[in-house]
């Protein structure tokens, strides 16, 4: 109930960019986190994804996170090779170490950890357990509606880094563009683009993972 209030709060408040960035990412994650046996097999975790509406499945072996998979894994190292999903174990696909951040962590922080290891989202790790999951794309998407929502937020121009803001005439006309950093304002018009740009800019934070390797575990 009360991580209910805290998440109704932190939506009135951000109602801007800024505040949205600096909003906790425990206050706007997914609680309902799929964990599967590593030995799993990738129909399950394909079955249990669509019903649960997720893009991912945690990997656990001997009571431990030890990899996460994706609906990319599977369509990469399932599907293309024309591997049957019935046998395949989960062990075989995942991605391993699992990037994590603290709850108390900001959105702008969780998005520099993502760009930065080119990873579609994040995961929450509090008293040695996964607590939640964000993605970029919950990000993004926020962002864009606060964009549009927002007059006098958006701007059009060449999608560069403006590293000082005075060389720069702002056009203010949200009309012009899809996404913008948040970090400098740049304008894109796809999350790729906006991605590749604050990897390439904006790399701030280090990452943080559930450290090592942990595949060797199953040899």
């Amino acid at each position: 109930m009360i991580v209910q209030e805290e998440k109704d709060q932190n939506k009135q408040q951000s109602n801007t960019i800024a505040s949205y960035l600096s909003s906790t990412v425990g206050s706007i994650s997914n609680s309902d986190v799929i964990i599967l046996e590593a030995n799993s097999t990738v129909d399950d975790a394909s079955r249990l994804m669509k019903e649960k509406n997720s893009t991912s499945v945690l990997v656990s072996a001997r009571g431990d996170i030890v990899g996460v998979v994706s609906k990319t894994d599977i369509l990469f190292k399932v599907m293309s090779q024309n591997r049957d999903p019935s046998k395949v174990k989960l062990r075989e696909i995942m991605s391993s170490p699992v990037l994590t951040i603290r709850p108390n962590a900001t959105v702008e922080e969780a998005l520099s950890r993502m760009a930065k290891r080119n990873v579609r989202q994040i995961f929450l790790h509090a008293f040695n357990a996964i607590i939640g999951v964000i993605s970029r794309e919950q990000i993004y998407r926020r962002m864009e509606e606060i964009s549009l929502s927002t007059e006098n937020l958006a701007i059009s121009g060449t999608p560069v880094c403006i590293v000082n803001s005075k060389s720069v005439t702002y056009i203010k006309d949200k009309s012009k563009v899809n996404y913008l950093c948040p970090y400098c304002q740049s304008p894109f018009d796809t999350t790729e683009g906006l991605s590749k740009h604050m990897d390439r800019f904006h790399n701030e934070f280090d990452a943080g993972v559930l450290e090592g390797d942990v595949r060797s575990i199953f040899d």
